[in-house]
């Protein structure tokens, strides 16, 4: 099916008619995560473990910033029959996920890895399911992003070009971690552990968020008035530092060390991919500095 032009620009780009609901009920997943917050602290509790108030305040968070940046995405794209729809059932796959995470919590069992009742099974097979549309709809996305015109510059395309695949990668990861944890519960081992100590929720999760990350600094570079050679050399060394870093979760994971038990290579492994991460915005707040005592007004 032919594409058609690229929408006219709207003031902002949660007014496309695509990103409508992806950006109101990313909003709402967000403030959900912070609701939990707040009964976190009234009843307390641990942090880890399969029961915790952890799992809807994180979950509630990471999707919500999801929901918001895919539908950025989308409205940087040419208009396409059927995106709306789509694009909507793409956010209520994300609130209904998360929503049986949150029940599961409420009720007082683990929402991961419980096939204890029929009901509890379902409800961790729909969720699966859930990520699985989720997932493939990214996959959809990232496919237009790299072969359609994109209303954007060349450094924040590459942003959202290497963000879309790192949460294409992470989301296949998380994929993997509950194929794993079944497998272990039927041996009657731990799903939250891969050899003597990997965590396989660590490859998973680091570098979900790159999405946002990767566009925010490519917008602050832009608004810090570096040039584009700089803008695009920043996202550059970011995404670089994003692959390191995930190489080494993923190292760590399969070779059943935890998270910092890293030899001497894997230890700079990560440091290097730190430094690429943190030296970008870095250079984006001297820019910033640079600009606001040269009295520019921000465009």
């Amino acid at each position: 099916m032919n594409a058609l032009p690229l929408p006219t620009a709207a003031p902002h780009w949660w007014f496309d008619p695509r990103a409508r609901a992806l950006a109101l009920l990313g909003a709402l997943l967000i403030a959900s995560g912070f609701v939990h917050v707040v009964v976190w602290g009234i009843d307390g509790g641990a942090w880890e473990g399969p029961v915790t108030w952890r799992k809807p305040i994180l979950f509630g968070i990471s999707a919500g910033l999801t929901s918001l940046s895919l539908g950025w995405v989308w409205s940087k794209l040419p208009s396409r029959r059927w995106d709306e729809i789509l694009a909507t059932l793409t956010a209520w796959c994300l609130v209904v996920e998360v929503a049986l995470i949150d029940l599961q919590c409420w009720r007082g069992v683990a929402s991961h890895f419980n096939r204890a009742t029929p009901f509890d099974s379902f409800l961790y097979d729909a969720m699966g399911v859930l990520i699985l549309l989720v997932t493939l709809v990214a996959v959809d996305l990232t496919a237009r992003l790299f072969r359609t015109p994109a209303d954007l510059a060349a450094d924040m395309l590459a942003a959202a070009r290497a963000g879309l695949v790192l949460l294409i990668v992470s989301c296949g990861l998380g994929m993997w971690v509950s194929v794993h944890g079944d497998l272990q519960v039927a041996r009657g081992l731990s799903p939250e552990v891969v050899g003597a100590a990997g965590v396989p929720k660590f490859p998973h999760g680091a570098v979900i968020h790159a999405l946002q990350w990767l566009p925010m600094l490519a917008w602050g570079a832009r608004r810090a008035g570096l040039s584009p050679w700089w803008r695009q050399r920043l996202v550059s060394a970011a995404i670089a530092g994003s692959v390191l870093v995930l190489t080494y979760a993923i190292v760590q994971t399969l070779t059943g060390r935890g998270r910092f038990d890293a030899p001497l290579p894997m230890a700079v492994l990560l440091v290097a991919g730190g430094l690429l991460l943190l030296g970008p915005w870095c250079v984006v707040a001297v820019g910033w500095g640079r600009s606001g005592a040269d009295g520019r007004r921000f465009m």
